[in-house]
């Protein structure tokens, strides 16, 4: 397979489009939402009218007939300016609505993609519990069919759950437990839970260490029922599906994580042009610089690897190890990057009011969420057929 990696015109020029967005748009007024925890709304409508929610779905359906490169490029670039506008978009895309695209009936599709994919709504997505995290198979909420009213019945809880209680959440796919398998092992399905459904509580927002203009929540169901027709995909495939929804999304997380490291680059370059001590700027002396070409090169090689796996993705070639490694790899390099640039930035690095001290925060979540840098490690181990 070729790894040429150059962009075409047209992913270049959404490239550059996002680009020039984040850094005119989000730039100059995410801190403010960041230190109020504050979820930014206008943006995100500015997001949506731009498609980038839209970006990888068919235009039949609301989209803008782009493909998962155009989505990553996007998310890398808002992720250069801050994550947590990078990661409402990631979630609502990869999480929210890409289940209802790859698993729903066209009934469904019609239903809901349209809304999702112009930004008026965002999708979450349900499958982390308080006992229930890297382990996903030992979900406790379950799902019961009532046949005398033709519903499911839902009871459980889920947690930190991303784009599951802003005024414009639409939907929650929950995972479930639908019944047992002759060995007593669960059948898990996924169920659509429109919001404001009786019985389906949102909690307030978490306090989080980082992503503070995301929203991130628990979420509990006590006999919330909804139709039959809800079930997303084939029942007792919930497992199998949200594996590939979560090996597609590791690449997209791959990529925001290439932004967040690209980010500290940009940052430092500029503070070490600037910043003088001892009668010239810091960026003068070769431990500083030695320190911007390694993070540089980290950000190169993240890049690299998250491209290759959605090329592979977009070639319809095995990509779960490449997805595995780009992600394990971004994310760590991400956390190493915005402890250099916080370094590079001294006392000023520790101030909120600096986008690093923002950048350090927020990069830690890169190592757990979507699958912790361990399983990464367990799925390459498995596909180098040790695991």
């Amino acid at each position: 397979m070729s790894l040429d990696h150059r962009l075409s015109a047209e992913h270049e020029e959404l490239r550059r489009t996002v680009e020039e967005f984040a850094q005119k748009v989000v730039a100059p007024k995410i801190g403010e939402f960041y230190e109020r925890h504050e979820f930014p709304y206008e943006i995100v409508r500015q997001m949506g009218e731009m498609g980038l929610f839209g970006l990888p779905f068919p235009e039949e359906y609301g989209g803008m007939g782009g493909d998962y490169l155009a989505l990553c490029l996007a998310l890398e670039e808002l992720a250069r300016v801050d994550s947590s506008v990078a990661i409402t978009l990631e979630a609502g895309v990869s999480l929210g609505a890409m289940p209802v695209f790859r698993f729903g009936t066209e009934e469904q599709k019609r239903e809901w993609l349209p809304r999702l994919c112009s930004g008026e709504m965002l999708g979450a997505f349900g499958l982390t519990e308080p006992e229930c995290g890297s382990d996903a198979g030992g979900t406790r909420t379950t799902a019961v069919r009532d046949g005398k009213t033709g519903e499911w019945v839902i009871n459980g809880s889920k947690c930190f759950i991303t784009n599951s209680g802003t005024d414009i959440t639409g939907l929650v796919t929950v995972t479930a437990v639908t019944g047992r398998k002759d060995d007593g092992s669960p059948l898990i399905s996924t169920i659509i839970v429109p919001s404001g459904t009786p019985g389906f509580t949102v909690a307030a927002p978490y306090s989080k260490v980082g992503w503070n203009a995301s929203d991130t929540r628990e979420l509990s169901f006590s006999d919330v029922r909804v139709p039959e027709a809800n079930l997303l995909g084939e029942e007792g495939r919930g497992y199998a599906q949200f594996l590939r929804i979560l090996d597609e999304g590791r690449i997209a997380i791959s990529a925001l994580a290439t932004g967040l490291a690209q980010g500290c680059v940009d940052e430092s370059v500029a503070y070490a042009g600037t910043r003088k001590a001892f009668g010239k700027p810091i960026g003068a002396n070769q431990a500083i610089q030695f320190k911007l070409a390694d993070m540089e090169m980290r950000a190169h090689t993240a890049r690299i690897a998250w491209r290759d796996a959605a090329s592979r993705l977009l070639h319809g070639e095995r990509f779960k190890k490449e997805a595995a490694l780009a992600k394990l790899y971004s994310s760590e390099i991400a956390v190493t990057n915005a402890r250099e640039a916080t370094q590079i930035h001294g006392g000023y690095g520790f101030m909120n009011e600096y986008p690093v001290a923002r950048m350090w925060r927020d990069s830690k979540i890169l190592e757990i969420g979507e699958g912790t840098s361990e399983v990464q490690r367990m799925l390459v181990a498995r596909e180098l057929g040790v695991g």
